[in-house]
């Protein structure tokens, strides 16, 4: 073996792929691609009687001569011809050669430019009719649909067939650790079924060798493995990746036999390629499995690996309806709603059932909307923080929050699982689900911390633990994990949502279009009027001015066409303030700095010209600047100061204030006075274009003042609003 250590920092990464040793039951040479001897353990004497151990460099054919294949000239050679450009020799392996009387199994595999040879006994240390055993085996493994039965039988049914004191059925968890979850023994052996093993006891590289190797038969932990002589010019180690006869890590060994076990064997369950469990089974003797019988035990691990994996995809498709039912009515919402948010709410258990949550949270348009039990207000912002921080995925998941959000802890009842799905980053949008926390009492097989020792050097080296009594440990802090489904149902749901967005968007272009004709039509109607309408006016107060100035008409006519005057200017002004308004949505802003305090004497100036002003007392307070449209602006102070001189001409004194407020975030400005005010039920209608109010019926004015002042307003972001008493003034 190298000199490579295994200490507390590379457990991980202990190369038990290149042991440069096998175990002693069998013996191996390796060729290269001219059939030249390059590597051959050192126990081939053992085996071969009379052969030298000075087989480096030596062709195929002096081996050939010493495994009584004389008679059949270049046998070996003919066997890998026939297969080499496939590099794999699963179809014609075993091969079957006696070897001084002795039934042998020669076993070829592939290693980088090498050819592995490795022979073994052809016979097991039992003797049964194992064919027929695993035939009867599968059949009643296929009959079993519940999973816990499934697992239960096939034990048994591998117990039966290799006579281990001990078979067990352990499934690896997520972060690598195992559970024994079946198990067939001895009745004098104590149950490991329920118990838990750490990680480390079968370490990363270990779990990907398992992937590569279906079946490891460990045979004896007592003997003492075979070195593999190697030429001088080769400096690699040899890569026994592929090996049946390859050596155990010393420490596995360790562990063995400090759990009493003299011969291990499993058989590697994979589900959807991926490592799942094993079948692990342990004799308290040493005892050997030919290889053939170890092909057709991998037989019964591949059959019950497609009956797992078509019992749990048969679950997962239960959840994945239960699921898609789920998301349809929520799909249905999203194409029928008009908005998002709203869509995603309506059907609040239909969020909370895309997965198995008992709390969710919606953040969408500026909203946060909370759905069953999650974090009060001030620990979701907090957290909403971190997740703005640290989440970049489009869906995240986590069955341990705490763990990586320190904070949760305070709230792991209710959510040690979280799963977010980013909808729009920019806009801080997501949608957060929450698991409540499942405490669970775990039992460990002996404490999983492992040991420490310290060796000759002063290093710490890792030693395994010598006692398996149960160790029991509360897990807390931790929620059931986020399933496949559940994740593919997030992801689904997110595709819906974006989906929804767009086709919003598209009907929102297709509005804007239409809105741009709408504008179009304006201008036109815009048109019309100033055109077709104004001109007859004007005809019409023209001929009615010629008539007053008839000094035959009596002086009811004159009045009756004074009247007809008037309501022509009347229908002008209005005209006018209809062709102001809609201008309003077109005109480009000009944004200044605005001297607001000279903006407001000049209007109020002005105003002594039109009214008679003796009887006001107009008052002016601070007045900060402003950044707005200049033209605009003085619309709005020249309507809001007009409006509050009329309706105040008959108090008696009339009194008008005018000031502005610098708060934390904005200005605001008032204007009061003290004249006819405006009923509560009125209020909300103020500001409606042509809405006058009842008691201002006999004072000028057209009704669109007002509505032009609050369209100006918002396009400058603001708001605008009134408060009043009838009979005692505005605000």
């Amino acid at each position: 073996m190298s000199d490579f250590t295994v200490d507390l920092s590379n457990c991980d990464r202990e190369p038990i792929h290149i042991p440069g040793q096998l175990q002693s039951h069998g013996f191996l040479i390796v060729i290269d691609q001219n059939y030249t001897i390059n590597f051959f353990s050192d126990n081939i004497g053992s085996f071969i009687a009379g052969i030298s151990i000075d087989l480096l460099g030596k062709p195929l054919e002096y081996l050939e001569k010493f495994l009584g294949l004389q008679y059949n000239a270049d046998y070996i050679k003919k066997l890998l011809n026939t297969e080499r450009d496939s590099k794999s020799f699963e179809r014609i392996n075993p091969v079957t050669i006696d070897l001084s009387g002795k039934p042998f199994y020669l076993i070829i595999s592939v290693s980088d430019e090498y050819t592995l040879l490795e022979f073994e006994p052809a016979i097991s240390d039992f003797n049964l009719n194992v064919q027929s055993l695993i035939g009867r085996s599968i059949a009643e493994i296929l009959g079993f649909k519940e999973m816990q039965k499934l697992l239960d039988h096939t034990t048994s049914q591998v117990r039966n067939i290799i006579h281990y004191d001990r078979v067990m059925i352990y499934r690896f968890g997520e972060d690598g650790h195992g559970e024994v979850v079946a198990e067939a023994k001895n009745e004098d052996l104590n149950p490991w079924l329920g118990l838990h093993y750490p990680a480390s006891d079968i370490p990363k590289q270990a779990r990907e060798l398992y992937k590569l190797n279906l079946t490891r038969l460990i045979a004896n932990v007592h003997t003492t493995p075979s070195l593999i002589t190697a030429s001088a010019d080769h400096t690699e180690p040899l890569d026994l990746t592929f090996s049946q006869l390859r050596a155990v890590s010393p420490i596995h060994i360790q562990y063995l036999k400090n759990m009493g076990v003299a011969s291990s064997f499993s058989i590697s369950l994979i589900y959807k390629g991926e490592l799942w469990g094993l079948i692990a089974c342990h004799n308290y003797t040493p005892l050997f499995i030919d290889y053939r019988s170890r092909e057709y035990a991998k037989l019964i691990g591949q059959i019950l690996s497609s009956a797992l994996e078509f019992r749990q995809d048969e679950e997962s498709l239960h959840n994945q309806e239960g699921f898609k039912n789920n998301l349809d009515k929520i799909a249905r919402s999203l194409q029928n709603n008009e908005h998002i948010a709203d869509a995603l709410i309506s059907g609040s258990s239909d969020l909370l059932n895309v997965v198995k949550a008992t709390g969710a949270v919606v953040l969408y348009e500026k909203k946060q909307i909370k759905i069953g039990i999650t974090p009060d207000d001030a620990q979701l912002e907090l957290l909403i923080r971190w997740i703005m921080e640290n989440v970049n995925e489009p869906v995240y998941y986590t069955h341990k929050l705490s763990g990586i959000y320190p904070e949760a802890a305070h709230y792991k009842e209710i959510a040690s699982g979280m799963m977010v799905t980013v909808l729009y980053s920019e806009l801080k949008e997501y949608i957060i689900w929450f698991k409540p926390e499942k405490l669970q009492t775990i039992n460990w097989a002996g404490n999983p911390q492992k040991p420490a020792v310290t060796n000759a050097e002063g290093l710490m080296q890792i030693s395994p633990r010598h006692s398996f009594e149960v160790w029991s440990e509360t897990v807390s802090g931790a929620s059931d994990s986020w399933s496949g489904v559940e994740i593919n149902s997030v992801t689904r749901l997110k595709e819906e949502i974006t989906n929804a967005v767009n086709l919003k968007a598209g009907a929102i272009r297709l509005l804007n279009e239409k809105l741009r004709s709408a504008y179009e039509e304006l201008e036109t109607f815009s048109y019309t009027i100033s055109h077709d309408l104004k001109n007859p006016l004007a005809s019409i107060k023209s001929y009615a001015q010629l008539l007053i100035r008839d000094q035959q008409l009596a002086e009811r006519g004159q009045s009756l066409l004074q009247r007809i005057a008037d309501r022509a200017d009347q229908m002008n002004l209005m005209i006018n303030a209809v062709l102001d308004y809609s201008r309003l949505g077109r005109s480009e802003l000009k944004y200044r700095k605005i001297n607001t305090g000279l903006l407001i004497a000049d209007i109020v100036s002005d105003l002594d010209m039109m009214y008679d002003t003796a009887n006001f007392k107009i008052t002016i307070g601070n007045t900060p600047d402003l950044v707005g449209d200049p033209i605009m602006m003085l619309q709005i102070f020249s309507n809001l100061i007009g409006n509050a001189v009329k309706y105040s001409q008959n108090a008696r004194p009339a009194i008008i204030h005018i000031e502005g407020i610098t708060r934390e975030n904005d200005i605001c400005y008032k204007i009061s006075d003290n004249g006819l005010g405006i009923a509560a039920e009125d209020i909300p209608r103020i500001f409606e274009l042509f809405n006058r109010m009842d008691n201002v019926k006999d004072i000028e004015g057209s009704g669109v003042g007002l509505a032009i002042v609050k369209r100006i307003v918002e396009r400058h972001k603001g708001k605008i609003w009134a408060e009043s008493v009838l009979n005692k003034g505005s605000e």
